[in-house]
């Protein structure tokens, strides 16, 4: 197993196929289908942002898992004190390479790359229905500290 720094797009795009299903699968009215020409351009712009990171899991030179960081500085404000975060975009592991420990092994380079480069706090968001990322945040440590509400004005 190796876990690098990737700016492959293509192999993003197509890793992030199982994440955006999951979440069209629970949001419909949030979610478009997936469709790869769309989200591979997405991708390609996002690679080149200089505050995010791409780190991709391989295992047997397959491509199992990635995660999307993106480093964010809050200024000092009338309402709160600045700061520095790693906000994690996404993380996404193959069906068949989940529970294995690949998302943990992620998190640990997300950690570690954070510490290295004089971060020391992580933020994350996830969709209140996906108790596979409420359970895996869990286990990471991750506590909850707002959360995010909406009323639908339609119905």
């Amino acid at each position: 197993m190796r876990i690098i720094s990737t700016k492959d797009y293509h192999k993003i795009a197509l890793l992030n196929k199982e994440v955006h299903d999951l979440h069209a699968q629970l949001y419909p009215n949030f979610f478009k289908k997936y469709k790869y020409n769309e989200i591979v351009g997405f991708f390609q712009r996002a690679v080149h942002n200089p505050n995010s990171i791409f780190l991709l899991l391989e295992d047997s030179n397959q491509a199992l898992g990635y995660v999307w960081a993106e480093i964010f500085d809050y200024p000092d404000s009338e309402f709160g004190h600045s700061y520095r975060s790693l906000y994690i975009h996404q993380i996404s592991i193959v069906k068949k390479a989940q529970s294995k420990g690949y998302g943990s092994k992620l998190m640990e380079n997300i950690y570690m790359f954070a510490r290295n480069n004089g971060i020391f706090k992580i933020e994350l968001d996830y969709w209140a229905d996906n108790e596979i990322a409420k359970s895996f945040y869990k286990k990471q440590g991750f506590k909850k500290v707002r959360e995010f509400v909406y009323k639908d004005l339609t119905n």
